[in-house]
């Protein structure tokens, strides 16, 4: 310990925080074909590291004079956990209950951002270590500060509670902090041993649950601060419209209408109520140059495998010229349907500019406003709330430069939120896909050659979080292969094969990405190869599974799943059981549905979900990002639907847009967790990947009819 060095602000790099961010390297060896399929089979598996620039402890944690630590988390909360999970986190390394641990939402003028955003199942996984490490830090600097003001030796401390206890007296965290003018610099401690941990890997409550219980304004929508007035933007109802002109002369002399902002991508207007704003909004005339005469089939046509740009991403044998088996499946526009619109708080003053909202991407709203506005970033303080739904939609936040644009023309706060048709009709949507697999059998009835091709629009690439240009680089986009992979590596020939179609309307992240499609076709298609080689689905797979470490997880998982669930492929009582399984960003899910049809409406009576995700921080909340999944998944496969008439995105509304409602919920879903490593893996979006193919594939087994296209309930409608 440098026991002559003080800082106020300790300068250290994080060991775990230091990641090799190989997805996105470039360079001349990236156009060789086997290169390029080495990192994109990465960036399928691989975690995402911690990416912040926050590595002091001070930036992360506060004292409080009621002795109470709050943790400012560059992650924002969003309904998966990641609060809970990080308290526990910290708790065991600070040696404090979970109960003195607060978190909030870092705003962005603590310095505590990270800059890969909230998104890809990667909170915990990525803080694991860099938050251990901190908390650790942190408790060692306390340590070295009482050594310091209490004049005893380290070995005659000891820490209860946030409590320092020496020779009978005692003085609290809080206390020893009001004598403190400049922490002790430390070095960064061994961590506990995982076995010495008494609240990580414990099922404990939810920090948050109170709040959100007893209905807090904890939200972006729940913001209001003084002088604050609305906002409203005119949005075209067509894909691809260009603005030309607009006549503002009935808006501009509305009641309530304070001021019309007319700026050349967006014309706003600011009113004293938000009813006041949308009334005048409507009142504008705009023009537009738009294609009025786009339809579904025309962008189903064009999503078709054959169409666009392809890249091999699995290639070991050539293409299959003949095959003995051969399928197609689609699955269609999906929207994110979020309860919470997506909205902003702006208070643009001569200091710099404030904003309030529900955002999964802190750092890159900031330099975006900072740019629109012509201001040094650290003059932008973007202050995250909690997100009602984010599922990646809150991943693209322009809305936040409109709101900074009118709040600095009429010099107040302006509150500016979407309507329920606009957040329908420009959200970043879930792209369609189609998929073509092909496959030959041997002669005793193994797979020989296997061969899927698919087409996805963009859902990583092209967004806030990763530029255009790597699709040149990377020939597949990251996000649309996730799950294209084939997980099944004892065959001897396969090849995978990802076509991107440039679409007319934006598509981006979505909950799971590609893996809910392209796990669909993928675990159908293994069925279908089961049915034909005459034998059981799971022993079947499992007959195609590699013999190493990750091959051995995903065996643990299907045989579980099996086992728990008392799988079997026959109709019983009228119903049937379908079986999937998946491996999503190095985490194994395997999940059997039992389903049956009464009156030609699906009806899921229980989901058995195993799931492997290394070491679980807090189990309870793992089975119910499990059961979150399983419900999203049953909604998105079963009965959701964009589509496209005349040239503009429908439904726009909650309603036409079909969802899952509580009637079809199954009535059991059970959750068994399996620790196949002893870190923590990606959680949030794998258990989506299974659901899908297995609900398909019991569906099979009543009907005998093969669900090849999502929306499930309409497909059966239309056999």
């Amino acid at each position: 310990m440098g026991e002559n060095k003080k800082v106020s602000r300790r300068k250290f790099l994080v060991r775990g925080a230091v990641g090799t961010a190989g997805v996105l390297a470039v360079g001349t060896y990236l156009f060789r074909n086997p290169i390029r399929r080495q990192i994109l089979a990465y960036a399928n598996s691989a975690d995402s590291p911690y990416m912040g620039s926050g590595v002091e402890p001070l930036l992360w944690f506060e004292l409080t004079s009621a002795n109470k630590i709050r943790l400012y988390s560059p992650k924002v909360e969003m309904g998966q956990g990641t609060f809970t999970g990080m308290a526990q986190l910290a708790a065991d390394e600070l040696e404090v209950p979970i109960a003195m641990i607060k978190v909030v939402h870092a705003p962005s003028i603590t310095g505590n951002i990270d800059s890969f955003a909230t998104g890809g199942s990667t909170s915990i996984a990525s803080l694991w270590m860099p938050l251990r490490e901190l908390a650790a830090t942190m408790r060692e600097m306390i340590l070295a500060a009482a050594v310091e003001n209490l004049g005893v030796p380290k070995s005659d401390l000891k820490i209860k509670n946030g409590v320092i206890k020496v020779n009978g007296e005692q003085i609290t965290f809080a206390e020893l902090a009001e004598k403190i003018s400049e922490w002790p610099e430390v070095d960064t401690p061994e961590l506990k041993k995982i076995s010495d941990y008494k609240i990580i890997g414990k099922s404990v409550p939810r920090v948050d649950l109170d709040d959100k219980v007893f209905g807090a304004p904890i939200f972006g929508m729940d913001v209001d601060i003084p002088n604050m007035v609305y906002g409203a933007v005119v949005r075209p109802e067509h894909i691809g419209a260009t603005f030309i002109t607009a006549d503002v002369s009935k808006a501009q002399n509305m009641p309530g209408v304070l001021k019309i902002v007319e700026e050349e991508d967006f014309v706003g207007v600011i009113a004293k109520s938000f009813i006041e704003a949308e009334n005048a909004k409507h009142a504008i005339k705009v023009t537009w140059d738009a294609p009025t005469n786009l339809q579904l089939a025309d962008i189903e046509n064009k999503m078709k495998v054959g169409n666009g740009k392809p890249t091999i991403i699995q290639k070991n044998g050539a293409e299959i010229s003949d095959p003995e088996v051969q399928m197609e499946f689609t699955t269609p526009i999906g929207a994110h349907a979020q309860i919470e619109p997506n909205g902003v708080v702006a208070n643009v003053t001569e200091e710099g500019a404030t904003l309030y909202l529900s955002t999964q991407v802190v750092a890159i709203t900031q330099k975006e406003v900072a740019k629109r506005l012509e201001l040094d970033t650290e003059k932008v303080n973007i202050v995250p709330t909690f997100l009602g739904g984010g599922f990646g939609r809150r991943l693209h936040t322009p809305h936040a430069m409109q709101a900074a644009v009118m709040s600095k023309a009429v010099g107040k706060p302006v509150k500016y939120f979407f309507s329920r048709k606009e957040e329908f009709q420009h959200d970043m949507f879930r792209p369609p896909t189609h998929h073509v697999l092909k496959a030959n059998l041997t002669d005793d009835g193994n797979i020989a050659h296997l061969q899927h091709d698919f087409s996805s629009g963009d859902v990583a690439i092209d967004s806030a979080l990763l530029p255009s240009a790597l699709n040149s680089f990377l020939g597949a986009d990251v996000g649309a292969i996730r799950g294209g992979f084939c997980q099944y590596l004892n065959i001897p020939k396969i090849r995978t094969t990802s076509w991107h179609v440039e679409l007319p309307f934006a598509t981006s992240w979505w909950r799971s990405l590609g893996l809910l499609a392209n796990t669909f076709a993928w675990e159908s298609f293994m069925d279908v190869l089961a049915e034909k080689a005459g034998k059981n689905p799971v022993d079947f797979r499992l007959a195609h599974i590699q013999n190493d470490k990750s091959g051995e997880r995903l065996c643990n998982v299907i045989k579980t799943a099996a086992e728990k669930a008392g799988y079997q492929d026959t109709v019983i009582n009228g119903k049937a059981m379908g079986f999937a399984a998946s491996t999503d960003a190095g985490t194994p899910c395997a999940q059997v549905v039992e389903l049956s049809i009464v009156e030609n409406q699906i009806k899921i009576h229980k989901v058995t979900c195993v799931l492997d995700p290394g070491l679980a921080v807090n189990p309870d909340q793992v089975r119910a990002q499990c059961e979150g999944a399983i419900i999203m998944g049953i909604s998105a496969s079963v009965f959701e639907k964009m589509t496209v008439k005349d040239g503009q995105l429908n439904p726009t509304i909650y309603g036409p847009y079909q969802m899952a409602l509580l009637k079809h919920a199954p009535k059991e879903i059970e959750v068994i967790l399996l620790q196949g490593r002893e870190t923590p893996g990606p959680v949030g979006e794998p258990p989506l990947g299974p659901i899908g193919a297995a609900i398909a594939n019991a569906v099979y087994r009543i009907t005998n009819k093969r669900l090849t296209s999502m929306p499930f309930q309409e497909a059966l409608q239309n056999m």
